[in-house]
């Protein structure tokens, strides 16, 4: 069975964006949010293979949200991205149990590659 793959970005751009890309890449199962808020409920509804989020959102920022879906469970694969590039924030995601990090903007190797690694 195909991965199913979470895309959570208040910006529908970005969503669209990173969608397309897994599209092109072959992966067809694809569900997506808007706010950390619906990224968690998102998770504990579908169960996806694995989470590609932004970290600025209203509601509930992408960190929060990873850490409330690791809490529930901790084998989730996450990939956070932002335009953020700060060292301290992509720390403090990966010591708590997040896969990758891509920076914005979405560069479509990058993302195929973070989505590769995390699924291995």
């Amino acid at each position: 069975m195909p991965p199913l793959i979470l895309v959570v970005d208040d910006a529908l751009f970005s969503r669209l964006r990173i969608r397309d890309v897994l599209y092109e890449a072959g992966y067809r199962m694809v569900v997506e949010a808007e706010t950390g808020k619906e990224a968690v409920e998102s998770y504990k509804r579908w169960k996806p293979d694995l989470v590609i989020m932004d970290i600025l959102m209203p509601e509930m920022d992408g960190l929060v949200a990873a850490q409330e879906i690791l809490k529930e469970d901790p084998q989730a694969r996450i990939i956070l991205c932002s335009a953020l590039g700060e060292q301290a924030i992509v720390k403090e995601a990966i010591d708590f149990g997040v896969r990758d990090f891509i920076i914005k903007p979405i560069n479509p190797r990058k993302v195929l590659e973070a989505v590769t690694h995390a699924l291995d």
